[in-house]
């Protein structure tokens, strides 16, 4: 049982797009009379995963209850931001039941972990739990597992495979800290394809973890949230790729924002989207888009050849009218010709 009281922490950590929005928007949606807050890290001054989960609309999850850490990744401004915005969480009159933390897609959860043994903190709040949610049908295609096997399958046809990638370490790291795996997007696997992730998950998890699959986040909340792990007493045992490094390297990513005026329809948006993760080193797409004649805003991630959309909420009267894009890629893709496709060029 959790040290009474202490709040418990939930660390929600994957690759870009695996589908960590999905779940905690599934979460929030299902919280069951629980008041979760939550403290969201962007790669970059994005702003738009919070402003997603913020338009949920959800009683016991207001737009207070979201921060938003955009100065950097949030395991390298732990004593600068992170640390601050959990103190003014925990100190609050009306404290949440739970907090949930969603890291960026280049966040080690190690180090963030780690900041739960400072004193600040550790007397009042306790890691619940490390979720690492993976994308199934890219760890399928051994896009992000560091096996010779699957990688050499793929070196015929993909050129990117002939070098080491930075972000199979990500994803060795993500999976080595792991109290749960969330194995997303098992709609798109067979039988077979969701059983050889189970498998290459289990060679990155310590023993005692479970890995589940999940389609947009459809989770029983009772088995994400109350895991009991205490994650910060043990950290220092969990390995890491960066246990002898004092930080990390990012440079290895970019990111811009290409706000537009209004798409005609949703296959126009969609489109373009399509296109644009086509070009070499783009590895997401999200945002959100105004369409014409339509009152609600039109939610879009984009990853891989996979294109998501949904309306979300309603447009404020005092909120400007725009489709807003975050592109992320690697290092040196080509940001004019990302524009002038989702500019329709």
């Amino acid at each position: 049982m959790q040290t009474l009281g202490k709040i418990p922490v939930t660390v929600i950590t994957g690759f870009l797009g695996a589908g960590k929005t999905s779940l905690i928007r599934h979460l929030l949606e299902n919280a069951n009379g629980r008041r979760l807050a939550l403290i969201i890290n962007e790669f970059g001054d994005l702003g738009v995963d919070g402003d997603i989960l913020k338009g949920c609309g959800i009683e016991t999850c207001t737009e207070d209850d979201v921060l938003e850490l955009t100065n950097g990744c949030i395991c390298c401004t732990v004593a600068d931001d992170f640390i601050p915005a959990l103190e003014s969480l925990i100190e609050r009159p009306d404290r949440p039941d739970h907090i949930v933390i969603e890291t960026s897609g280049l966040a080690l959860p190690k180090p963030l972990v780690k900041a739960f043994q400072w004193p600040e903190v550790r007397s009042r709040t306790t890691v619940d739990g490390v979720v690492a949610v993976v994308d199934g049908p890219a760890v399928e295609a051994g896009l992000f597992a560091d096996n010779p096997a699957l990688v050499q399958d793929q070196r015929e046809e993909d050129d990117q495979l002939d070098h080491d990638s930075p972000l199979e370490e990500l994803f060795g790291d993500q999976l080595a800290s792991a109290d749960l795996v969330v194995i997303s997007k098992s709609d798109l696997m067979d039988e077979a394809g969701r059983g050889s992730v189970m498998e290459i998950v289990a060679k990155e998890t310590r023993p005692s973890v479970k890995a589940l699959t999940a389609t947009h986040g459809r989770l029983d909340p009772m088995l994400v949230l109350g895991l009991d792990a205490a994650a910060e007493d043990d950290i220092d045992q969990r390995w890491s790729h960066h246990d002898t490094e004092e930080d990390h390297d990012h440079d290895d990513f970019d990111s811009i924002v290409v706000e537009l005026d209004s798409a005609a329809d949703v296959n126009q948006i969609a489109a373009r989207i399509e296109a644009a993760l086509a070009l070499d080193g783009i590895l997401r797409i999200k945002g959100t888009a105004h369409i014409e004649g339509r009152p609600a805003r039109l939610v879009v991630q984009g990853v891989g050849p996979r294109v998501d959309t949904y309306f979300d909420r309603p447009w404020n009267e005092t909120e400007l009218r725009r489709t807003r894009l975050v592109v992320i890629g690697l290092t040196g893709f080509d940001q004019a010709a990302a524009k002038n496709i989702l500019g329709g060029g």
